[in-house]
């Protein structure tokens, strides 16, 4: 098959996908073109932060087109890549895109509610606590495994004699340095971009010469740090970019960094047509694989290719994107659309683009017969694959390098400060006593809890286990992951399914996606705890910190998931339609000051204003 008909088809079911589904969904749910959306009535200047309609779905983007739309449908290839394609295009139409859009359009018809305070509202305490702690766990799994692999990226290679190989590691050091200039270089843009009102060319023209200076200082002064040295760096990143108000750093960097990824994805579509056209896009990868030999070992179809897959065609981890920091920001609720249902459909097109890569890859990297960690970690293959397109269309080989190893620390480091300061949120809201979007997470906290849910010691304490768990060896438990994502997706859909019930709203679209997705995890984490007690029964001791480990977690998984979809599935049925209304908007002072700047109507009296 020719890589340039996979991609070409694709782009065109996804399009229609947005253009026909996603537009019936915000018809059917309801948008209001005149509301003053959350973002603009409760703006605080910290985590309500009014944003246009690109750097909302900047931010929503980069924070969800992390690791997984190229790590997981890579490693599921070894299904074939027609099996993994099927799913991204059916799976990111009809379950991930509708799971975003979702969560973001529930959160902002409930006064940017995250999805545990909706989980309260709907569900009730118990089950908002209890997500909370799953919330929590599951963020620090993904902390530990993406500073790893950032870190991993970056770090310098040493020669046979032991020191520095300098050529191995200019790409490594050059994306580091380019990476510490970010950060920096991204409050500058912020700053400069409040001050003088920039939007439209004039921000993207700035943003277009703050890269080139960036990539210029940084092939010319690589920095050479070792795995340890970039732990430091990249954990004192996270501290401030987890702690410091949304519209400092995390805001303009995400607008940066999808730029980047936007150019990225150009790329590899134009290197995919370059090559096609030199009959070099043939797709030598088997299109679907030996099934019943891969389950003789253990591998099987269900529900191993679906928890694989991720990002590419559902996450449960864009709901807490979509709730905790999104609904935050979106200016105007027709911005829902592109923010949540456009943001994951680009996130499945980068998904078929890395099969097609792979696809292409697979004879002249691997000839063992399957796409595995013998040629290279996914990234690696996806990284040489567009490195490859890039110099068939006359980019320098150096260049391309430098750019593909900036753009993967870029899918991982983006997501991985989303993923930071969800943690941190998480954990200071467990210790809340309000359920009100407005108030600081923790809010109402007394003694130890007070102190805990303290911004600056819930981001500490939240680096600090997933920092000890990556040296320790999260990839005892990351095989939980794919699991345990799924689920967190399945649980977000159920609280979606009651939402638009006791809101009177069409919630049938949800309810084949919940199933499945409940089968569909349940039997993986079933599968993982029979092969983790048969581990141990085996080998005893010997696999206590591999095995030992992923059954304690697989069990406190499965008993959190089970609660919280028990209590969800009771209110689901026991609940009235249209029982509990769209909740009365709230407005912080500054938020009332702009919006009768504005001339809005809806600006309310002074004794409706609620102190956000």
């Amino acid at each position: 098959m020719n890589g340039i008909v996979v991609v070409a088809v694709a782009a065109v079911v996804l399009a229609a996908g947005y253009l026909v589904y996603g537009r019936w969904l915000a018809k059917s749910w309801g948008v209001d073109r005149e509301a003053l959306t959350p973002a603009r009535r409760m703006e605080d200047g910290k985590n309500f932060s009014p944003a246009s309609c690109f750097t909302a779905f900047s931010h929503q983007f980069s924070s969800i087109c992390g690791a997984g739309p190229v790590t997981g449908t890579i490693t599921a290839m070894m299904f074939g890549w027609l099996p993994v394609l099927l799913w991204v295009l059916v799976g990111g139409i009809f379950f991930g895109a509708v799971h975003d859009f979702g969560a973001l359009y529930a959160s902002v018809k409930n006064n940017g509610k995250s999805l545990a305070q909706l989980i309260e509202k709907y569900i009730g305490r118990t089950g908002r606590r209890l997500f909370l702690l799953f919330s929590w766990l599951f963020t620090i799994i993904v902390i530990a495994a993406f500073v790893d692999m950032v870190a991993g990226t970056f770090m310098t290679v040493a020669g046979e004699d032991g020191a520095v190989d300098f050529a191995r590691s200019y790409a490594g050091g050059t994306a580091g340095t380019i990476s510490i200039l970010f950060t920096f270089v991204a409050i500058a843009f912020g700053w400069i971009n409040r001050k003088f009102q920039l939007s439209g060319w004039r921000e993207l023209a700035l943003a277009v010469v703050l890269f080139v200076a960036m990539f210029a200082v940084g092939m010319q002064f690589p920095v050479y740090l070792d795995k340890n040295g970039w732990f430091a760096v990249i954990t004192v990143y996270l501290l401030f970019a987890a702690a410091m108000p949304i519209q400092t750093l995390k805001q303009p960097r995400d607008y940066l960094t999808s730029i980047m990824m936007i150019v990225m994805i150009a790329c590899a579509v134009v290197g995919i047509v370059v090559l096609g056209v030199a009959g070099e896009a043939t797709m030598t990868a088997p299109a679907v694989a030996d099934i019943s030999a891969l389950a003789a070992n253990g591998s099987y179809v269900f529900p191993l290719l679906f928890v694989s897959v991720a990002c590419g065609a559902l996450s449960g981890f864009h709901s807490l994107v979509s709730t905790n920091t999104s609904s935050k920001q979106v200016e105007k609720e027709q911005d829902m659309l592109p923010v949540g249902y456009g943001a994951m459909v680009l996130e499945s097109f980068v998904g078929v683009l890395a099969i097609v890569v792979a696809g292409i890859m697979f004879s002249t990297m691997n000839t063992a017969g399957a796409l595995g960690a013998a040629v290279g970690t996914p990234f690696q293959i996806f990284s040489q694959g567009v490195a490859r397109g890039m110099t068939a269309f006359g980019v320098d080989g150096t260049l391309a390098t430098v750019f593909m190893t900036m753009c993967v620390s870029a899918l991982a480091l983006t997501s991985v400060d989303a993923v930071a300061r969800i943690g941190r949120l998480s954990f200071q809201e467990f210790f809340a006593t309000t359920n009100d979007a407005a108030e600081e997470a923790g809010a109402g906290a007394t003694g130890v809890g007070k102190v805990l849910s303290n911004t600056w010691v819930a981001t500490v304490l939240t680096l600090a286990l997933g920092l000890a768990l990556a040296f320790g060896g999260y990839t005892n438990i990351w095989p939980l992951f794919g699991a345990s994502n799924q689920l967190l997706g399945g649980m977000t859909m159920i609280t979606l399914a009651v939402f638009c019930k006791c809101t009177g709203r069409r919630g049938f679209m949800l309810y084949v996606p919940v199933a499945f997705l409940l089968v569909c995890t349940f039997t993986s984490l079933v599968q993982s705890t029979i092969g983790c007690i048969a581990a141990l029964q085996a080998q005893g001791m010997a696999v206590m910190a591999t095995s030992g480990l992923q059954l304690v977690f697989a069990i406190l998984l499965m008993v959190l998931g089970v609660i919280v979809a028990y209590n969800c599935l009771k209110e689901l049925f026991g609940k009235e339609a249209g029982s509990l209304p769209d909740e009365e908007p709230e407005w912080s002072q500054l938020g009332r000051v702009h919006c009768t700047r504005g001339n809005a109507a809806d600006a309310p009296a002074d004794g409706a204003v609620k102190q956000a």
